[in-house]
């Protein structure tokens, strides 16, 4: 572990530059930074203040798995006086169900660690919650996570996707374990969807619901497009016109984006939040064919046009005509921006 900070710290001295402006947001992420030692957490928070100007934070957010927050190392995180949110892995609260997606937590443990975290002054809670997993209904999948609202402030919930070549993939092919089908999968979308709702949760992404300010505001940067940069293995960067990335072997791989490719992110990325697609932001010469292709969208009951954001944004006017995906059309936001690519 100690060789892996240095590494990150000596990325972060060569690409300081690349940073110019004052970091809004940090999130620490991509895997288990949890298991991290604090003492190691503390030696990049350390780096990250001597190469940026962080005069403007305002979100830092820790991923962690459960069985990682144990009363003294939140105690020792809080004391960084560095970290204001945290992102829990729950995924689910059946043990049956945990060691069959091979976590390694318990539901017990991950109800503990919600509590620890609060008790030690955590107010910026979310969760990763995983709907549409093996023996698990629309309601025994949601009675406990629902006892937890009023301990978080944020939910990201996503269907599962089998990995090939997992564990859960084998069973699965050898028929040991069958998913739900589609229609419960959706009805677990919708009870997550409506009892979050009723908790005060707002949902602003497919994936994502949060309680009103507290939306996730480093995740909400990349669906704004929003440049970033990214440090560590398997790290992507986005300077607003190219995207660049680490590599598994050391090297660097980079893209410049045409104006199909940003187009398309544009697409991809709005469709995915209730806020939808500015149409202000289209270039002209697509605004035509795009209104023809998206007709079907709305006639069905996917897209609705508005006239207004759904929330307050510096980016977008409010004369702006937006594009809205309903509840049921982010079930279907991939295929409609897939449909619309150019």
């Amino acid at each position: 572990m100690p060789s892996y900070v240095d590494a990150l710290l000596e990325e972060m001295e060569r690409r300081k530059d690349e940073q110019p402006h004052p970091i809004r947001t940090v999130y620490f992420g991509g895997g288990t930074p949890s298991i991290l030692p604090v003492n190691q957490l503390a030696r990049i928070v350390a780096g990250l203040r001597r190469c940026f100007d962080l005069s403007q934070l305002e979100e830092v957010t820790l991923e962690a798995n459960p069985e990682d927050l144990s009363p003294q190392y939140l105690a020792d995180l809080a004391n960084l006086h560095f970290f204001n949110r945290l992102s829990i892995g729950v995924q689910c609260l059946d043990d049956q169900t945990l060691r069959l997606i091979g976590r390694r937590h318990t539901a017990q443990q991950a109800l503990d660690a919600v509590e620890n975290a609060h008790r030690a002054s955590f107010l910026n809670i979310s969760l990763d919650f995983i709907y549409g997993l093996p023996h698990l209904t629309s309601s025994t999948s949601l009675t406990s996570l629902t006892s937890l609202t009023p301990l978080i402030s944020h939910l990201s919930a996503y269907a599962l996707t089998v990995e090939p070549g997992t564990a859960l993939a084998r069973q699965v092919e050898q028929g040991r374990v069958s998913l739900p089908g589609d229609d419960e999968v959706v009805r677990q979308y919708h009870t997550l969807r409506q009892r979050f709702e009723a908790a005060g949760f707002r949902q602003y992404e497919v994936s994502n619901y949060a309680r009103p300010g507290f939306e996730s505001r480093h995740n909400s940067r990349y669906w704004d497009r929003t440049p970033y940069l990214g440090l560590g293995p398997g790290a992507h960067s986005f300077d607003g016109r190219r995207r660049r990335w680490n590599n598994p072997d050391g090297t660097v791989g980079e893209e410049t984006l045409t104006h199909a490719d940003a187009f398309n992110e544009l697409l991809m990325t709005s469709l995915r939040t209730v806020r939808g697609l500015d149409l202000s932001l289209v270039p002209e010469q697509y605004k035509e064919k795009l209104h023809r292709q998206m007709q079907p969208y709305i006639d069905c009951g996917w897209i609705k046009l508005s006239t207004s954001p759904s929330q307050p944004s510096t980016l977008h006017s409010p004369l702006s005509t937006f594009y809205r995906p309903t509840p049921d059309g982010l079930l279907h936001a991939d295929g409609m921006a897939a449909a619309l690519f150019i």
